[in-house]
């Protein structure tokens, strides 16, 4: 439970950051942004695997970014914190959110 706890938090940070550098991506406060995480994980357990069986080559061929873009946006729809001003800030976000994510993942183990 701890390490599902820290990843949440870990991510909560991601979209902060993600939201503080890429113009276009904003959300309204820090407690906003634990909500986005919440629905993005939530997502990302529910349909993450789908999506990356479904798309698997453009998956490979983006890194990943295709399959965290459209979760990106699904969670844009859902939460009214979030707000997404276009293609180019959502996959902009998506990338950069995962690699802060994957950031802050290697550093706290």
């Amino acid at each position: 439970m701890a390490h599902l706890f820290a990843r949440w938090l870990l991510m909560s940070i991601a979209v902060w950051i993600t939201a503080k550098v890429v113009p276009g991506i904003r959300i309204k406060s820090v407690g906003s942004a634990v909500v986005v995480a919440a629905v993005y994980g939530i997502l990302n357990t529910l349909l993450g695997r789908v999506l990356w069986f479904l798309t698997f080559p453009l998956a490979v061929i983006t890194l990943g970014v295709a399959v965290n873009a459209v979760l990106l946006w699904i969670t844009d729809k859902l939460v009214d914190e979030l707000e997404i001003d276009g293609v180019v800030p959502l996959f902009l976000g998506a990338g950069v959110m995962g690699v802060v994510n994957w950031l802050l993942r290697a550093i706290v183990g």
